[in-house]
This record gives C-alpha cells, sequence and structure tokens, in this order.
C-alpha cells in the first residue's frame, strides 16, 4: 500500500513539472538557431548580425527560464514567449535578407 502511495506522489510530482515543458517554444527555438546556422554557414548574416540575433535567442531562453522557475508555465506566460519569438523570427528573416 506504501508503495502505491508513493509511485502516485512520484507520478503526480512528475506530472507538475510536466506541465511546466514548453515542448512548441523549445522547438520553434531549435528551428530559429538552425535557421541562424544556415544563415552563417551560406554567408548571409555578418559577424555583427550573428550576435544580434544570438542575444536576441539568449533572451527568449533567459525568459522561458525564468517562467518556468516555479513550476507552471501560465497562457499569459506562453503568450509572451510566442510573440518574443515571433518578433525574433521577423529580426532572423530581414538580416537574412538585407
Amino acid at each position: 500500500m506504501k508503495t502505491l502511495i508513493l509511485a502516485s506522489l512520484a507520478f503526480i510530482i512528475g506530472s507538475t513539472a510536466a506541465m511546466a515543458a514548453t515542448p512548441l517554444v523549445d522547438q520553434r527555438q531549435h528551428d530559429q538557431a538552425h535557421r541562424i546556422y544556415k544563415g552563417i554557414k551560406n554567408g548571409k548574416l555578418t559577424f555583427q548580425e550573428t550576435g544580434q540575433l544570438l542575444r536576441g535567442q539568449a533572451r527568449i531562453y533567459r525568459a522561458e527560464r525564468r517562467f518556468k522557475a516555479n513550476g507552471v508555465v501560465t497562457p499569459a506566460e506562453r503568450a509572451q514567449l510566442f510573440w518574443m519569438q515571433t518578433r525574433q523570427d521577423f529580426r532572423i528573416y530581414n538580416k537574412k535578407h538585407n
């Protein structure tokens, strides 16, 4: 009986941590980083532009970590991350096509 209670408690704690997971944000961050890498590789991004874009990526990453700190990412926080990433998408596009 104690084992069942401990197992269910572990499941609940694990589920709470999973609520803070942001797989869509993580995937989009990965995709943006890949776009930046491709821009460096094919010469469309200068050293300065790359630095600016990487600082933007770091800013989003720090915000995500701050939002996850309490274990739950609220819908408002998810929306803020979404818009931060959308702005970053425009920055990447503009810097690659200037």
